[in-house]
């Protein structure tokens, strides 16, 4: 159950958050930006929360130390891989800036773009990747959260098969290859950040279907929709699968150097050990459990004598 609590509980809070955000976005690029900051704050501290609750353990992949230059090693490197998307668009023709576009428009978009990416890798890694994990082995748990992750962006309004199937590749490798790296979410929480911002703070885009965004440049892209996105934005661009994959397999193989794969027999046998352990600890309190009763039904026989046990 413990899966199903922690799903509600970070559900609910960015719910509420993005109901309010969608409420003033429009009308106010401060308040939105200070609103999406604290709903990131407030889906952290509810994850902290629920996890140390139904798993009786430090949640050390959100602790506090460490976490700034977690989330800025992590947001360049989503800003950069970003970055490697627009230049190739621009070199071969399908991309070109404009001119200066909205300050505040990009400052409304960092609270939004922060509130976006934790409560999703909060749900997506945190939750569901991290429990599946446990049971099945890296592999299989990375491709159900990808297509998952995928699925769960064809609901935006420009979404597409193809878009969906974009993201699940990008996202759903590259962030959880991010995390499976680093074992904690600050990292992919920045990488996450880093690349939505770049995509909608600084260069306009389109963000997985969700339409136009006003940021610090203003841009055009004209192509290929296989080539640009099309509508859906440059997430659905074959550059944007080609850069995503290839940091992936770099997270992929700092997470081998570091050990920190697991496979499916792995799994099994953690599963094997824990269900020893808690025979013999069952086993151990039994006789002691006996002698108790013992004493207690000989203390019965004799009613005159004063009882000794605790009241």
């Amino acid at each position: 159950m413990r899966v199903v609590w922690q799903l509600l509980v970070v559900a609910a809070v960015a719910l509420a958050g993005g109901q309010v955000i969608a409420g003033v976005q429009e009308d106010d690029p401060w308040l939105t930006f200070a609103v999406g900051l604290s709903s990131a704050a407030l889906a952290l501290l509810a994850y902290a929360w629920v996890v140390r609750r139904s798993e009786h353990r430090p949640v050390v992949e959100v602790a506090v130390k460490g976490a700034a230059p977690a989330l800025g090693l992590g947001a360049l490197v989503g800003v950069a891989v970003f970055g490697l998307v627009v230049l190739q668009l621009a070199t071969n023709g399908y991309y070109e800036i404009e001119g200066r576009g909205s300050t505040t428009g990009a400052i409304g978009l960092v609270g939004f773009m922060a509130a976006a990416a934790v409560t999703e890798e909060l749900l997506f890694r945190g939750v569901l990747f991290r429990i599946i994990e446990e049971r099945t082995g890296t592999w299989i748990a990375m491709a159900a959260t990808a297509v998952l992750f995928g699925a769960y962006h064809l609901a935006n309004p420009d979404a597409t098969l193809w878009g969906a199937l974009a993201v699940a590749i990008e996202a759903g490798g590259m962030l959880t290859a991010a995390y499976i790296a680093t074992r904690n979410l600050w990292v992919p929480i920045g990488v996450h950040f880093g690349w939505n911002f770049a995509a909608a703070g600084i260069f306009s885009s389109v963000v997985s279907g969700n339409g136009a965004n006003q940021g610090l440049l203003e841009t055009t892209a004209s192509g290929p929709e296989l080539v640009t996105g099309g509508d859906f934005g440059p997430e659905g661009s074959v550059f944007s699968v080609l850069f995503c994959a290839l940091a992936t397999l770099a997270f992929l193989l700092l997470a081998r150097r570091r050990g920190h794969l697991v496979s499916r027999r792995r799994c099994v046998e953690e599963r094997a050990k824990r269900r020893a352990g808690e025979r013999a600890e069952g086993r151990s309190e039994e006789p002691a459990t006996k002698r108790a009763e013992g004493r207690a039904d000989s203390g019965a026989g004799q009613a005159e004598a004063p009882s000794t046990l605790p009241r």
